[in-house]
């Protein structure tokens, strides 16, 4: 994997994460009702965006050919 792609899956999971963890769970934070379950969503709302924006980097990535491997054009 490329380091690029993990800060960018990393900043994007941010992103979305924190996003939807207000939309989701405002009430559980605003009233700091922290319970296992609780704590168990708000990680996995940062973990989904991040795997799904990293493996699709690293798919995007894979099917461009490099520079080396291209034909020259006559």
């Amino acid at each position: 994997m490329v380091s690029k792609n993990i800060k960018n899956a990393l900043l994007l999971a941010v992103v979305v994460g924190t996003l939807l963890n207000t939309i989701n769970s405002y009430d559980v934070i605003w009233e700091r009702n922290f319970t296992f379950r609780n704590v168990l969503k708000i990680v996995l709302t940062y973990i989904t965006p991040f795997c799904v924006s990293l493996y699709s980097s690293t798919q995007a990535t894979k099917s461009i050919p490099s520079s080396s491997n291209k034909n020259p054009v006559s």
